[in-house]
């Protein structure tokens, strides 16, 4: 059975809340700068400027809409903590992709950006009790509440999600 390239690790399922849980998701975002930055470490314009897949992003725009993401996913958490049930602002995140800093930006930059938010993020949230990953926000175009609970599953799975699929690429092409 052939592997999924979109999905390298799967798609999100949330798990329930758990002290386990929150430590190794808490774990998580601390470590993702480090983890995607070490992957593509050794990569040249050349590897940089390669899509993971056909149709799909270059390594270079996955790794500024991993920090374009969690930029929106920082700015939704502390919404969530200091609003009622608040509701957020989605972004056409393929538009994002195509603007001319993603072209024109060092990937270090967008590297450097998610060691200070993740570094951020964590502090903001590394002390929240079960009650408080139980605040919600409202995605407009989803129609929905969203747990941040939630909301932090699924960004720690997105971080995954984008890091495979650069590791899968330098199997692929054996760099």
């Amino acid at each position: 059975m052939q592997k999924d390239e979109r999905y390298p690790i799967g798609k999100y399922e949330p798990k329930p809340f758990s002290e386990a849980q929150k430590i190794e998701w808490l774990r998580d975002i601390q470590l993702l700068p480090e983890e995607l930055e070490r992957v593509v470490q050794t990569f040249d314009a050349a590897q940089l400027n390669t899509a993971y897949r056909d149709g799909g992003w270059t390594v270079k725009q996955l790794i500024h809409h991993v920090a374009d993401s969690h930029m929106n996913a920082y700015i939704r958490f502390k919404l969530g903590l200091t609003e009622l049930k608040p509701v957020i602002k989605p972004y056409e995140e393929k538009a994002w992709a195509l603007l001319a800093d993603n072209e024109t930006v060092p990937v270090n930059v967008s590297l450097t950006l998610l060691h200070v938010l993740h570094r951020r993020w964590y502090a903001a949230i590394k002390d929240l009790s079960q009650q408080d990953f139980e605040r919600t926000v409202i995605h407009p175009e989803q129609g929905r509440e969203m747990s941040l609970w939630l909301l932090l599953g699924l960004y720690v799975w997105h971080g995954k999600h984008h890091t495979a699929h650069i590791i899968s690429l330098k199997e692929r092409m054996n760099w």
